[in-house]
Parts: structure tokens; C-alpha cells; sequence
């Protein structure tokens, strides 16, 4: 009789199917995970431009009111833009400016008091279609506006 060594093929497919389930569980997550990642620029950003208006108020007395940078929110989709730096007048003159390349689109509008602004981001990384939105005004901190909440 032949000493066993090594493994029998069924062995090594039971092995490649317990891989197999495991990644097809583990890729989705992952995927989803970096969408989310992705998306968490919108609060922080929002945050950001807020902070700067409550400073400019606080300096001049009055709000910026600023266009949608670093794009329209019409073209949105999941590719990373650069920030336009100084040729955008209003956005220098806030003095907020992002890190780096940005995905999402933002812009400070007037709101319904005389003293109040509201802050507004969108982006869709994932490119489907749905839009995650982020707000914050001059006495709240960003959250989600989205249908889904998203981060």
C-alpha cells in the first residue's frame, strides 16, 4: 500500500470553492467600502466651506455667496477635477480652497433668513446615477440630504 502525500484533487477543489465563496463576498464590501470612502468628501469639504463663511462674516459682516465649483452639479459623474485655484474670484476671495482634485460639486446660496447661508455638496462616484448630497448651514454641521444616507 502507497503512503498518502499531498492532497487528493478533491481536497484542492473544495479549497478553490471556499476561496471562491469567500471573494465573491469580500469584493462587493470592498467596492462598497471605497464608494464610501469616496463619498466622505462631501461632509468634510462642506464642513470646511462653512467654517470659512463664519470667519468671513465674522471679519466683514456678510456671507460669500459662491458658484458651483469645481463643476456644475449637471456633470457630475465619478472622474476627479482640480480645483480651479485663483481664477474663481468669490472662492478665493472666502480663502477656502481644498487639498486637492475634488469629485464633488459645491456652492454657498443665500438662505431664507437675511442671516443665514447654506452650504451645499454633490458628488456621484459610483457613476449610477444617484447623487450624494451634503448641506450645512450657519447653525448646522454637514449632513446628509440624500434620499440614501450614504455616509
Amino acid at each position: 500500500m502507497r503512503a498518502g502525500r499531498g492532497f487528493s484533487l478533491v481536497e484542492l477543489m473544495i479549497v478553490v470553492a471556499i476561496i471562491g465563496i469567500l471573494a465573491a463576498i469580500a469584493i462587493p464590501n470592498y467596492v462598497a467600502m471605497q464608494y464610501k470612502a469616496k463619498r466622505s468628501e462631501l461632509p468634510t469639504n462642506v464642513d470646511g466651506i462653512r467654517t470659512s463663511e463664519q470667519a468671513f462674516d465674522a471679519a466683514h459682516d456678510g456671507w460669500v455667496v459662491l458658484n458651483e465649483a469645481p463643476r456644475a452639479s449637471t456633470s457630475l459623474d465619478k472622474e476627479q477635477v482640480a480645483w480651479p485655484g485663483s481664477a474663481d474670484v468669490a472662492w478665493t476671495t472666502l480663502g477656502w480652497a481644498p487639498d486637492g482634485a475634488l469629485r464633488g460639486a459645491y456652492n454657498v446660496v443665500l438662505g431664507s433668513a437675511p442671516q443665514n447661508f447654506v452650504v451645499t455638496g454633490a458628488s456621484d462616484v459610483d457613476g449610477d446615477g444617484n447623487r450624494a448630497t451634503c448641506s450645512a448651514d450657519d447653525s448646522e454641521r454637514a449632513h446628509s440630504t440624500s434620499p440614501e444616507h450614504y455616509y
